[in-house]
């Protein structure tokens, strides 16, 4: 049996912290799962949620960019009430 490096136990994490000029931001980074998360795979790219977040983010969807404004990560979130200009930050 092979030991997985640091990197292949990592999973993409979506979260929401409170900040951001509208009240709650967007965040990503690489983290190994918890009891408590729940895992969702699209297109064959694993992501978890904590369950905080995954109220604020039920039904959302994340896309990719690379278009000539190199925008990155977009969330398309169907809760959130307003948004600001940035696209990380909503209330």
């Amino acid at each position: 049996m092979q030991k997985e490096s640091a990197c292949e136990a990592k999973i993409l994490r979506v979260l929401v912290e409170s900040g951001g000029c509208s009240g709650f931001q967007y965040g990503m980074s690489f983290d190994e799962m918890k009891a408590e998360d729940q895992r969702f795979e699209s297109e064959g790219v694993a992501v978890i949620l904590d369950p905080a977040s995954l109220a604020y983010l039920n039904g959302s969807n994340i896309d990719f960019d690379d278009g000539l404004q190199g925008k990155g990560f977009e969330i398309k979130n169907p809760n959130a009430q307003s948004t600001c200009g940035c696209g990380k930050s909503f209330s």
